[in-house]
């Protein structure tokens, strides 16, 4: 038989771990089962810009640009303006915070206040980069922000990737998603350009090798050009055009040379890349005693 200050010491042990297993608790309610295809969270937001609710700002600009874009352009949330959002299980309404001040459910696990942002999927390592302004993906320890680009890189690209004024702060060249914010995964091409790995990936499916931004070869064509080489010994040209020359520009390295024509490819004397176009054309063979315009 206990006496009472046993009593008492129960009581208040069991005082202390009630509202640690009920914040546990309403931690977990709901995880997994709520949210949209982009984010699992338990709110939804009001959009400051059209003052409507949606799960996320993902969720609007879908919503909103499925329409008819209108003469102002693409309608798209201003997510640093957002200030309310709405419990998804009580559904009350209040200020930007991590837990609903009514029912105290956690509405996101990985929460950032500068972004207005929550999400439940924590194995994403989100983190917030201050010079970007947003939050990232992957783990803070993973990237580096360069001031010049504008952006965060993987560290492997640290001392490797060429710098490009802004880099990501522009539409993909292939499906014109804005790439500074977009979710999809992103890769640094040789040039410094950045575009979808999705799209550059359907890009290389299409045998297309040249940057759509500066035609700047996007991987090692070094056997390709070997195969050129081979193509262009074996395909000589009609006599007329022996000795006829053309003037071309290199689109990897930016020389100019004079090299002879033919109609398969033309080779830069410079870094012997056939990622090259003609600029301007040279008279035929003197023998051939016919005149020929620049083409």
């Amino acid at each position: 038989m206990s006496n009472g200050f046993e009593e008492t010491q129960l009581s208040h042990a069991s005082e202390s771990i009630e509202p640690r297993k009920k914040d546990e608790s309403l931690m977990e309610l709901g995880s997994g089962d709520l949210g949209c295809a982009h984010y699992r969270r338990k709110c939804k937001i009001r959009a400051p810009c059209c003052d409507e609710i949606f799960d996320c700002r993902h969720c609007h600009n879908e919503a909103k640009n499925s329409m008819e874009v209108d003469l102002l352009g693409r309608h798209e949330i201003p997510r640093h303006e957002v200030k309310n959002v709405i419990c998804s299980l009580c559904g009350t309404e209040q200020d930007i915070q991590q837990n609903c001040i009514n029912c105290g459910i956690c509405m996101g696990k990985y929460f950032c206040a500068k972004c207005k942002f929550f999400d439940d999927d924590v194995s994403k390592n989100q983190y917030h980069c201050d010079q970007c302004g947003i939050c990232r993906t992957g783990g803070q320890e993973n990237f580096f922000h360069c001031n010049k680009c504008r952006c965060c890189y993987s560290r492997v690209l640290k001392d490797a990737h060429r710098c490009v004024e802004g880099a990501m702060h522009h539409n993909c060249p292939v499906c014109f998603e804005y790439i500074f914010d977009s979710t999809k995964e992103i890769t640094a091409l040789r040039c410094g350009h950045t575009i979808h790995l999705d799209c550059l990936n359907k890009m290389l499916q299409h045998l297309q090798f040249a940057c759509p931004v500066c035609s700047k070869s996007v991987c090692d064509m070094s056997r390709v050009w070997e195969m050129l080489d081979k193509e262009i010994a074996s395909t000589p040209m009609p006599e007329i055009y022996q000795n006829k020359m053309v003037w071309i520009l290199c689109n990897d390295c930016g020389a100019s040379s004079k090299v002879c024509f033919h109609i398969v490819a033309h080779k830069c004397l410079s870094c012997r890349s056939y990622n090259t176009r003609q600029t301007q054309s040279g008279p035929a063979s003197c023998s051939s005693g016919i005149s020929e315009t620049a083409r």
